[in-house]
């Protein structure tokens, strides 16, 4: 807990505190026996086993080795919780009961990133919310007696029935994103409308996915046939889910592969430690501030990351020398663009990323390289990533050159702007930082700038154009001074 903002701290104690209220008015009339208890447990139980069941390792391993799964890893975190048994929680019991459903599955649930204790308390509050409010919408619009049972013959209210219960869901799906952005916005200090931009429509359709299987166990429940009905309804679900995991663990594989390549340029550069994850910091907050997300963003966030991965083709002594570099030696360096290119070209997931790693050093007016492409010829995301790179160059202590002031660097690149950079990009960092201000997310430079918001607009005038060494390797290897020779 003492990790988080205070604010984020505020906003997670009050939706534990929520769910709390939530749940205990379950326990005495469980006590009483105004809650039947066998389906509390079973639903708790199942919820509880489908979560544990995820934490387990996979079958079909490729390791080649016996006893052994290339695939053994948890589920991560990102692929979500196996929700069927809670939305039939939802739909079979009273409201207080189906958010004592989600308490013990959502504290079992995989975490992959730190503090596990905090995160699992974070998924337990927030299902059972979510629960206790689908539970309420679902019983607002009569939905326990459409679902039959009670003493009833047992007919389900179809089609009526399909009404309560996508309200139902779609109440779950609300509360979950609410509350996922406003811990982003707690945690991360992100804009309110850009922490919940696209959270309900991408969360919404695998929910109404979820809310349908839960349904066909709540109807399959209360048929004749009973709760071992309902679990045949599980099996089909947990494989979908199980593609889903194998999903999330390629692009975990991906992350990796683009670490490691980072790392390797970090390794040979140590002039320009840090410099590829600032750069993918900054090219994604001028995507944002452009109104890009998703993949699209994420596109443009990797090939910020991995601009520089041709660095890698270039002889260690080039980059590392501290004297002036010769006409032939900028040419060397300047093959890096093309260097980088070949080496990602054969994987696929990059995509428009390619196209960045090569194009970066192309220039609005022309004069870039390596084909001399000018204005709308570049590609948008490889327009982005210039900038980010010249800015990060320029603020941060090179071989050949000091940082400069990030307002500095700001003011130098709206000098540019319309020569060497595409200015609809250089006027969104100017605004993302000077609203969000500038914090890197790594700090291996030893001066490196962290800058508040709305400090990071301040426009000084520009400084004069680099000349000599500083000027000549930031035009071939992507250095600082925008003037002398742009990135």
């Amino acid at each position: 807990m003492r990790v988080l903002p205070p604010a984020a701290r505020v906003f997670l104690l009050a939706t534990a505190c929520a769910a709390l209220a939530c749940v205990v008015p379950a326990l005495p009339a469980l006590a009483r026996g105004d809650v039947p208890l066998l389906p509390v447990v079973l639903l708790a139980g199942l919820y509880l086993g489908c979560e544990l069941v995820r934490l387990c390792p996979l079958p079909e391993g490729r390791s080649g080795r016996p006893g052994r799964s290339a695939r053994s890893d948890p589920a991560p975190e990102g692929s979500g919780s196996f929700l069927p048994v809670l939305l039939a929680a939802v739909f079979l019991l009273p409201p207080a009961a189906a958010a004592l459903v989600a308490v013990p599955g959502g504290l079992a649930g995989p975490v992959v990133q730190r503090p596990a204790g905090v995160r699992r308390m974070w998924h337990a509050a927030q299902q059972a919310g979510a629960a206790w409010a689908a539970a309420h919408a679902f019983a607002l619009l009569r939905g326990p007696a459409a679902l039959g049972g009670a003493g009833r013959a047992w007919v389900a209210d179809f089609p009526y029935l399909l009404l309560p219960a996508a309200v139902a869901a779609a109440v779950f799906c609300l509360v979950l994103t609410a509350l996922d952005g406003g811990i982003l916005v707690a945690a991360e200090r992100r804009p309110a409308a850009r922490a919940w931009r696209g959270l309900l429509a991408r969360s919404l359709a695998p929910h109404a996915v979820h809310a349908l299987a839960g349904l066909m166990m709540a109807v399959l429940w209360h048929s004749p046939y009973g709760p071992p009905a309902a679990l045949l309804v599980l099996l089909p679900m947990y494989l979908s889910c199980w593609i889903f995991a194998q999903y999330h663990r390629e692009r975990a594989a991906h992350q990796a592969t683009i670490r490691a390549l980072v790392q390797a340029v970090d390794i040979k550069d140590r002039y320009t430690r840090g410099h590829s994850e600032r750069v993918g910091q900054a090219s994604a907050m001028i995507a944002r501030e452009l109104g890009m997300d998703g993949d699209r963003l994420e596109v443009v966030r990797i090939a910020g990351i991995l601009h520089d991965v041709g660095k890698l083709g270039v002889p260690t002594r080039l980059l590392r020398k501290d004297g002036p570099l010769t006409p032939q030696e900028r040419k060397v360096i300047e093959l890096h663009p093309e260097y980088g290119h070949e080496m990602v070209r054969g994987i696929g997931f990059l995509g428009e990323a390619r196209s960045a790693i090569l194009h970066h050093h192309e220039r609005i007016d022309g004069s870039g390289y390596p084909y001399g492409l000018s204005g709308d010829q570049i590609p948008v995301p490889a327009r982005v990533v210039a900038v980010a790179d010249a800015f990060d160059a320029m603020t941060s202590t090179r071989s050949y050159s000091r940082a400069r002031p990030v307002p500095t660097a700001l003011a130098e690149l709206q000098r540019c702007a319309g020569s060497h950079f595409d200015p609809v990009m250089v006027g969104a960092l100017v605004r993302a930082i000077g609203r969000d201000g500038w914090h890197p997310v790594v700090t291996s430079d030893a001066d490196l700038q962290v800058i508040p918001a709305a400090e990071g607009t301040g426009a000084l005038p520009g400084m004069p154009a680099q000349g000599g060494e500083a000027g000549s390797r930031a035009q071939a290897a992507g250095g600082a001074g925008a003037a002398g020779g742009g990135a």
